[in-house]
Formats: C-alpha cells, sequence, structure tokens
C-alpha cells in the first residue's frame, strides 16, 4: 500500500510537471493570436494574469469588499479613438467553503469624454444584508433614485455629488442602463464614474477570450468569429456609456 501511495504521488507530480510547457506553450499561442484576432483594436497590448493598470481607480462601491482578486486576459489599445482597458476579473469575499463572489466577469476601463466632478456608480440592487454591508463600505456616497420604478428596483445610484449626479441618473445614464438590461439580460451591468474615469462591469461566467488546445484545428465561424463579435460589442457599449456626461454637441 505503503509503495502505491509513492506510486499515485510520483505521478501526480509528474504530470503537473508536464503540464507545465503545455500550459507556457497554450499561452504563447494565445499571445500570438490575439492581437492578429482582435486586429481592429489600435495599439493593441495584450497581458495575462496581472493586476490592470485601471483597476486601482475602480470604486469599490461597484463591486463590494472583497479580499482575494485573481485576472486573466487583460487587452488594451484604443477604439474608435478613445482609449480602453478590457479584463476578466474575480473578486472573492473570505476563504475556503465560507467565501463568496463580489464579481465575476468583464471590466471595460475608459476615459469619459466629459470627467464627472465626484463619483457616481450605479449597482444592481441587492437583499437588504448585502446593501447595509454596502451602505457601510460607501457611507461617503449618498443614494439617489432615477425616477424610473423598475430601473430604481432593479439598481442602486450612490454619489458623492447629488447636484451633477442627478441630471446624469435621470436623464442619459438611466437610458444606457435600459438599454444595456436589453443587451445584456442575463445580470444587470454595473456603470462607475470616477472623475475622468469611466468604468462598465459586465458580470458574467463566460470566459470570452477561450481559444482551443493547440493540437485542435482553428475555425473562423467557432473560435475567432464570436469573439471578435463579443470584443465589438462590449468596446460599443464602453462607447456610449462614456457619453452619459457629454455634452450634446460633444463625442
Amino acid at each position: 500500500v505503503f509503495l502505491y501511495v509513492i506510486g499515485f504521488a510520483a505521478s501526480i507530480l509528474l504530470y503537473f510537471q508536464a503540464r507545465k510547457p503545455a500550459t507556457r506553450l497554450q499561452q504563447s499561442f494565445r499571445e500570438t493570436l490575439l492581437p492578429i484576432i482582435f486586429g481592429f483594436i489600435a495599439d493593441m497590448r495584450y497581458q495575462h494574469g496581472v493586476t490592470p493598470n485601471s483597476f486601482d481607480r475602480l470604486p469599490r462601491t461597484a463591486v463590494g469588499p472583497f479580499n482575494r482578486q485573481a485576472f486573466d486576459d487583460i487587452v488594451a489599445g484604443r477604439y474608435e479613438g478613445f482609449p480602453f482597458e478590457l479584463y476578466e476579473a474575480h473578486l472573492r469575499e473570505g476563504s475556503g467553503k465560507g467565501s463568496s463572489t463580489a464579481f465575476q466577469g468583464v471590466i471595460v476601463a475608459f476615459e469619459t469624454i466629459a470627467p464627472f466632478p465626484g463619483m457616481l456608480v450605479a449597482t444592481r440592487r441587492t437583499n437588504a444584508v448585502i446593501s447595509f454591508f454596502r451602505g457601510i463600505f460607501a457611507s461617503k456616497l449618498q443614494e439617489l433614485s432615477s425616477g424610473d420604478a423598475l430601473l430604481d428596483a432593479a439598481y442602486e445610484f450612490r454619489t458623492d455629488n447629488l447636484g451633477a449626479a442627478q441630471p446624469l441618473v435621470s436623464g442619459r445614464l438611466a437610458q444606457a442602463l435600459k438599454w444595456l438590461g436589453e443587451t445584456w439580460p442575463d445580470d444587470p451591468a454595473r456603470v462607475a464614474l470616477n472623475g475622468s474615469d469611466g468604468f462598465l462591469l459586465l458580470p458574467q461566467t463566460k470566459n470570452f477570450f477561450e481559444l482551443p488546445d493547440i493540437s485542435v484545428p482553428l475555425d473562423y465561424s467557432r473560435h475567432v468569429a464570436p469573439m471578435i463579435s463579443d470584443m465589438g460589442a462590449m468596446l460599443a457599449t464602453a462607447a456610449l456609456v462614456r457619453k452619459i456626461g457629454a455634452k450634446d454637441e460633444a463625442g
């Protein structure tokens, strides 16, 4: 039995050692292909598994408390003239079986057309307990409503500048969130404005940039076209959201 256990442990060790070169090769495969696939993005840069440059500027109220973070694919560049950083993030609170997901999905960071004088966050409305802790976490922010009963039932709006936020929450932000509700129906998208930084958070467990194993022939219709479509849709949505605070003649 002892020899069996030793042999089993050795086989597990050899398996993971053999997997390392394959994993590195697969990642190299991605680093080569993704810039080609997303050729419509100017000045494209791809990274994997590092903290995105814009993450520290994301208002924590948009995701709630978390103590563990992991990042997968990160794509940065320019789309229709505006710079952006798009990344897959998994943020968790707690550890072990008692842990919970604060956010899992795609975050698109971008420069807004007109800076918002403060912070404004639109997040999905949650149960009373989560809202209580989020309220503590966002103690400096005041809650406001859009005046639309359906939208206010789905979203919490918080800001540190009521005067500047109310016209947006009752106007362009409300319109953008309604449109997002139709195009992103699974889980309400979240929006955060922090000065000149804008953030679009799209909750999703799907791996948007998944490529087949290097041993599988790449098929454009199955593997590439959906990826291009998803990326285009997310960036087009960000292009809409970045206009929220702009004057009618801007952008």
